[in-house]
């Protein structure tokens, strides 16, 4: 059985909009189930770090309802400015898995034998 789902469109935004989006958001999530949040962002003609930032607070409020938001439609731009800031982890797009990373090889920590056992 597939996760509920949900779509949510943003556009342009200001500052100023993102605790309002945020709040659109929770209330249509309160008292659902989890599911996924499919925020689609054909809307963002010209993205930045604002719309970045609307995003990953959308993505926190979708978690805190035991969502998870998941991006459509973003162009090159913002893909690139959303990996610059080092949140393509946070905000996934649809339909692409995430990234799996292997751990450096050789790597290994040197403890300092004066320091307390943690």
């Amino acid at each position: 059985m597939a996760a509920p789902a949900i779509s949510f469109a943003v556009g342009a935004v200001t500052r100023a909009d993102i605790p309002d989006l945020c709040a659109d958001l929770a209330e249509l999530l309160r008292g659902r189930g989890p599911g996924i949040v499919t925020c689609d962002v054909t809307g963002v003609t010209w993205p930045d770090v604002v719309t970045v930032e609307a995003l990953a607070r959308l993505g926190l409020t979708a978690r805190r309802h035991g969502w998870r938001l998941v991006v459509s439609g973003a162009g090159a731009e913002l893909l690139r400015l959303v990996g610059l800031l080092g949140l393509t982890g946070a905000l996934p797009e649809s339909g692409r898995q995430p990234e799996h990373r292997e751990q450096a090889g050789g790597v290994e920590e040197v403890g300092d034998p004066r320091d307390p056992p943690g």
